[in-house]
């Protein structure tokens, strides 16, 4: 059959969670709605905290403002208009619309991947090497591994918008998902994408693979670092230092590799989507929360400022 015999699809079905009726797709929506703005909202505490309390101006705390501003856009790209797909019970979006949100997507998610990575390197300097931290640690430093995350994770992805941008869609238009993720968009093409998914398997390495090695040999150094402490006292106060970007790094590389890098026999769609929603949404609202608990200085301005109040 030619392409010209083919019917050419425009827009896609999104069905987002069709296993979910009535009342209960009204208490999903409201669920994530609250969901996104407590993030939301938190994740402006912090970039604002940091701005303005000169305690926090420190490499650790700026990254920290950066992840809050990563993960505030990368939410903004998928939950309004999942959103509106859970409320509809289903919702259609155009092939620019899929191609648009899929690029953003993996884009920002790859510069989080590099920006957690950043802030493992950071730990290690300051624990490894604290006598050099601040000389190599500087503003100028910070800034140009904060761009890179940012233009690297634009730039890869820029291989992989091209090759969507190639794809032709004859049918069928139904993507079981409540976004436009790239497996299951990619699944539908009716061209031969060979060259995109070898991409995408090559892509795998730069953008997951190499960052979680790198923050491994990182945690690896700081641990020996950590034993190395004759105290017990000492210990725990240096390994503070670390453990609430060991917790988020824990959980962000967890999901991703579930969902991208583990084999999916015997794994049904709802479970894929389940993972996904763990990932896209709760993961970044216990980001900054673990980030305020577990952190000293932040806790304590917090308190200062609910004392105030």
């Amino acid at each position: 059959m030619t392409r010209e015999n083919n019917t050419i699809v425009t827009e896609f079905i999104l069905l987002g969670f069709p296993e979910i009726k009535g009342s209960n797709t009204a208490f999903l929506f409201y669920v994530i709605l609250v969901v996104y703005i407590m993030t939301l909202m938190i994740n402006l505490a912090i970039i604002v905290l940091v701005s303005i309390k000169s305690q926090l101006h420190s490499p650790m705390y700026f990254f920290l403002q950066q992840l809050s501003i990563i993960e505030s856009v990368f939410l903004t790209v998928i939950v309004p208009n999942m959103l509106r797909v859970i409320w509809l019970e289903g919702a259609t979006i155009s092939i620019i619309g899929c191609i648009t949100q899929t690029y953003l997507y993996c884009a920002i998610g790859t510069s989080e991947c590099h920006l957690l990575t950043v802030m493992a390197y950071d730990r290690y300097l300051a624990i490894c090497n604290p006598l050099r931290y601040n000389t190599i640690m500087n503003m100028r430093l910070q800034h140009l591994l904060v761009i890179y995350c940012w233009v690297f994770g634009f730039l890869l992805t820029q291989v992989t918008l091209n090759f969507l941008c190639q794809l032709y869609f004859c049918g069928p238009n139904v993507i079981d998902h409540f976004f436009c993720d790239l497996v299951p968009f990619v699944a539908l093409s009716c061209s031969y994408n060979f060259a995109l998914q070898l991409e995408i398997l090559i892509g795998a390495f730069p953008i997951i693979i190499i960052p979680f090695v790198l923050v491994i040999i990182s945690y690896i150094q700081v641990f020996i670092t950590i034993f190395r402490i004759s105290s017990t006292n000492g210990r725990k106060k240096t390994f503070s230092t670390c453990s609430s970007h060991l917790t988020v790094v824990t959980l962000y590389f967890g999901t991703l590799v579930t969902i991208y890098m583990v084999p999916p026999n015997g794994q049904t769609l709802t479970v894929n989507k389940l993972i996904s929603f763990l990932y896209i949404v709760v993961t970044p609202l216990f980001n900054p929360i673990i980030y305020c608990l577990r952190n000293r200085e932040i806790r304590v301005i917090i308190e200062k400022l609910l004392i105030y109040k």
